[in-house]
């Protein structure tokens, strides 16, 4: 296309009021909002990073203060200003920034009054952006107090480092101006929420065996999240692949999480997160060792509780940021075609993973030689469970009667089988299958299952440990085993007294 001459120009500086307004709704959560600044302080070297925040006064604040390289007035100003980097220019590899937006869009998204205080070499220095003065003199102008000690935070500095202090928590209040109380509930509860996203979103810089990253929040220690579960035994890790690409090198590596029998409950939980397993699932693309995203197959596959134990690390350098569209706030991205077809291969791979985890267990349940309470019958495409009216429970009650009540016992006990509550076990296990477990049986009706069992496997010459062995292993005794096996003392002792 040919260029156009142009005789006249016209200025299109945009509005200040107008823009900077603009910038407070990009996106932002309060946890990414965070996340962006604690970004800041991992690319100037901290080490640590305090969350200081006062919520239950007339003025609330939230603080972020860092022990890393600190900034002199002119690095300051050039900070404060809107679009500070080219997102094409090309960065350091420890530099989690992208496009020189993230301090000022994170923190208006949150806040009316943003002041950054930084110190190098005894020099103290602070700049202030307030989006009340913006709006009524509609200009590009930060302020540069002479005093800061009266600013909220600024004793936590130490001999170096970064202040990021947020005011005039509009966003944040949920819209609670006159009750204090009421709006520092709401604060500080949404505070809770955004633990979790870091532990989670900095956990490797937590890790680290060599000055690790320590976060605090209001003067308690966050503890890193592995979404990989690595020192849990159980863990299954595939071997890490490396995909060379003109941008840089991919990282993938493949994790089956453990079965949630085979770590507490609160680690498994905590794992999970408040969407559960079931959401957890997926792809955790990381940049620069930052978890970006997590959750997300990519279109690639769908959620099911079968995978749900299925989680892939993907590590990219900060140079193939075009390539995968990272966003303003580093929290969504898009899989570039070349990586694509590479990913449908893994998750064929680690699928097959995850459901041998849970098809282990659930072929316990079937095993002709672990006693099963239920048969699995495949006929014609269709799957279903029938009682297994050879089990000793049934078939040593069914002796006792006589044949025209055998009968009708034993049709009654189809009855049930032909009535299990097939969508709600399905909508259940979809849901949150670790919260589904075995009803509680009383004494009387455990005993008598005991000692069924135990007996029909003593006559077929089966030792002690080898009985237990077999019981342990199939419910209802696996889940009142304790009871189980005292019973199991109570029959050894009235033999031996016989």
């Amino acid at each position: 296309m040919p260029h156009v001459k142009t005789e006249r120009s016209a200025d299109a500086t945009p509005h200040a009021a107008a823009l900077i307004e603009g910038l407070r709704d990009i996106g932002y959560s309060l946890e990414t909002a965070i996340a962006d600044i604690i970004d800041n302080s991992v690319t100037a070297g901290a080490h640590e990073v305090q969350i200081v925040t006062e919520t239950n006064c007339d003025e609330p604040f939230v603080a972020i203060v860092d022990d890393g390289c600190g900034m002199t007035e002119d690095e300051l100003v050039a900070a404060m200003r809107p679009g500070s980097k080219n997102p094409l220019a090309s960065r350091s590899q420890p530099d989690l920034g992208r496009f020189g937006l993230g301090l000022k869009s994170a923190s208006f998204s949150q806040c009316r009054r943003l002041t950054v205080v930084s110190r190098v070499r005894g020099k103290t220095v602070a700049a202030i952006w307030d989006l009340d003065d913006v709006a009524a003199s509609n200009e590009w102008k930060i302020s540069l107090p002479a005093h800061i000690d009266e600013i909220p935070g600024v004793e936590h500095l130490g001999s170096t480092g970064t202040l990021v202090l947020w005011q005039k928590l509009d966003r944040l209040s949920g819209g609670v101006v006159n009750n204090a109380q009421k709006r520092a509930e709401i604060i500080n509860q949404r505070l809770a929420e955004t633990e979790r996203h870091l532990r989670l979103v900095f956990h490797r810089f937590m890790e680290a065996t060599s000055r690790a990253l320590r976060i605090s929040l209001n003067g308690r220690g966050i503890s890193p999240l592995d979404p990989f579960a690595r020192k849990n035994a159980a863990t299954i890790c595939d071997p890490e692949e490396i995909l060379g690409l003109p941008q840089g090198a991919v990282e993938i590596q493949s994790f089956t999480l453990p079965h949630h029998r085979q770590m507490s409950k609160v680690e498994w939980e905590d794992l999970g997160g408040p969407e559960g397993h079931l959401k957890s699932q997926g792809f955790y693309l990381y940049r620069g060792k930052r978890l970006i995203l997590y959750g997300t197959w990519f279109g690639l596959s769908r959620q099911s509780e079968l995978t749900k134990l299925s989680r892939v690390r993907i590590d990219i350098p900060n140079t193939m940021d075009g390539d995968w569209k990272i966003d303003v706030k580093k929290s969504s991205a898009q899989l570039p075609p070349l990586v694509r077809e590479r990913l449908r291969k893994v998750i064929e791979r680690i699928h097959e993973g995850s459901k041998r985890t849970y098809r282990r267990r659930g072929q316990k349940l079937v095993d002709q030689n672990r006693l099963p309470m239920w048969h699995r019958v495949q006929n014609d495409g269709q799957i279903s469970y029938r009682p297994n009216l050879d089990h000793p429970v049934f078939s040593e009650f069914a002796a006792t009667l006589p044949e025209h009540q055998r009968r009708r016992f034993f049709n009654c006990i189809t009855l049930v089988g032909a009535s299990l509550p097939i969508d709600t076990l399905h909508a259940d296990m979809s849901g949150a299958a670790e919260q589904i477990a075995p009803d509680r049986l009383d004494e009387d009706t455990l005993e008598q299952a005991v000692r069924s069992t135990f007996t029909l496997l003593v006559s077929a010459r089966k030792d002690v440990q080898e009985i237990k062995g077999l019981m342990r292993e199939v419910d209802p005794f696996r889940s009142a085993w304790s009871d189980t096996e005292r019973i199991i003392s109570s029959i050894i002792e009235e033999a031996e007294d016989k």
